[in-house]
């Protein structure tokens, strides 16, 4: 019996592949009359066109030389596409393909990714005005990510926001903001809560399903006249602040007649119990006995401000109407009571914000006269 001899185990050999092999053949090894088919271009770079999958077989020739058949296009296969490339990329981040509504208008706000002040975010969701706002971080009411805000705070998307421990949902979009052109009556008040249950302006004006309805000043109970709403709180303190001086103008009427000395102290200025005021503008309207009526225009907001410079002066106002506010003036077709909202892009404009761009049929839209509104107050209802 033979003895094997005694050599170390060696592991076996793995079997190199079909692209290996053609990668190791010599390209010299080919003769000059016959062609190795299988073999590589002899380049540095061939192994990057190595196909791993080996040699193909030649396909066998068509009966009488026709042409191959040409694959049928099935529609809405990816694949074979010929942009398929982008469907399977997919749209850009944006908005770069553009619907029916795009192109503006109030539900195609604009993304703000930048933080924004805490009052001036949560006055443009219509929660409150800046000045309540910033009240309500004083006295501790709001809070960001579970600590106590503080004035002069920005927040961003990521920050969840609580007034009173309610969760203030958020976006920080920039919306086209709406405003309501009311005719107050007399006998209203402008205030949500009222102890002696008198009724409010805003129990006329309709529901919104976010925010809620913000007065532009005010008005007494028995002044009646111009009275703007909006659901944005920067509009309303932009509208309201003393620094922007918006004029608001009045119809008077008076008990008595106006001499030139009296007419000139409040033109050039008066002291009143909470300082100095005088109207702008003083202009007779005409009228006889009790019903003598004036113009005046005056750039603060302050209470009973008119009827107290009349006062002054021993003077007694029966009849106060408002009739400008800033550039809005009350439409003569908007009777006592009734309301009406602005058009967009007016409202835009009012705020110092780029007019929407509208289709045609929004163009025709704005085109027809604006929608006077009369309701009744709602009875058990709490105002929003």
């Amino acid at each position: 019996m033979s003895r094997k001899p005694n050599r170390p185990l060696r592991p076996p050999l793995k079997k190199k592949s079909d692209a290996i092999e053609i990668l190791d053949r010599d390209p010299r090894a080919s003769h000059s009359g016959s062609r190795d088919e299988d073999a590589q271009p002899s380049r540095k770079d061939a192994h990057l066109n190595a196909d791993p999958r080996g040699p193909r077989a030649p396909r066998p020739p068509r009966a009488g030389g026709a042409p191959a058949p040409r694959r049928p296009r099935i529609e809405g296969d990816p694949v074979r596409h010929p942009d398929a490339h982008r469907s399977a990329l997919g749209q850009p981040e944006g908005g770069e393909r553009r619907g029916r509504s795009a192109g503006g208008g109030r539900n195609a706000p604009t993304t703000l990714t930048e933080p924004e002040r805490l009052q001036k975010v949560l006055a443009q969701a219509g929660v409150a005005s800046r000045r309540e706002i910033e009240e309500w971080v004083v006295a501790g009411r709001i809070s960001v990510n579970g600590l106590p805000a503080s004035l002069g705070q920005k927040i961003g998307p990521g920050d969840r926001v609580k007034v009173n421990g309610k969760l203030i949902p958020l976006r920080f979009t920039q919306r086209s903001p709406r405003v309501l052109i009311y005719h107050k009556p007399e006998g209203e008040i402008v205030s949500r809560d009222d102890p002696e249950g008198r009724p409010t302006v805003f129990e006329r004006l309709p529901l919104l399903r976010k925010g809620r309805w913000l007065a532009v000043g005010r008005l007494d109970f028995n002044t009646s006249g111009l009275l703007l709403f909006t659901n944005d709180g920067d509009l309303a303190n932009k509208l309201m602040h003393p620094r922007y001086e918006l004029e608001r103008e009045y119809a008077v009427r008076i008990l008595g007649e106006l001499n030139e000395e009296q007419a000139k102290s409040l033109t050039e200025g008066i002291q009143l119990e909470d300082g100095p005021a005088k109207f702008n503008l003083l202009r007779d309207e005409g009228g006889e006995g009790a019903n003598h009526w004036y113009r005046v225009t005056i750039s603060e907001g302050r209470n009973r401000e008119v009827r107290r410079m009349f006062e002054a002066v021993g003077l007694t106002v029966s009849r106060l109407m408002r009739v400008r506010y800033g550039s809005v003036e009350l439409p003569a077709r908007l009777k006592r009571g009734m309301w009406m909202e602005m058009p967009e892009p007016e409202a835009c404009a009012l705020a110092g914000l780029p007019a929407p761009q509208q289709s045609r049929q929004q163009d025709e839209r704005a085109k027809r006269p604006v929608k006077l509104h009369r309701t009744q107050p709602r009875a058990g209802v709490k105002p929003r």
